[in-house]
C-alpha cells in the first residue's frame, strides 16, 4: 500500500515540476488515485481471504 500510495505522490511530484501551475494538481491527483488504488487492491486481498475460508 505505502509503494503505491508513494508511486503516485513521486509522479505527480514530477509532473507538477515538468508541466507547472498555479496548485500542484498533478500530485493532488496521482495521490489520491494511488490511496484509491492501494485501498481497491487491499479490499480484494481481503475478499479473496474471506472466500478461502
Amino acid at each position: 500500500m505505502g509503494v503505491t500510495i508513494y508511486l503516485g505522490a513521486y509522479l505527480g511530484k514530477w509532473l507538477d515540476q515538468t508541466f507547472p501551475s498555479d496548485k500542484n494538481w498533478y500530485t493532488i491527483i496521482c495521490t489520491l488515485s494511488a490511496v484509491v488504488l492501494a485501498l481497491w487492491q487491499l479490499l480484494r486481498q481481503v475478499n479473496r481471504l474471506n472466500e478461502e475460508s
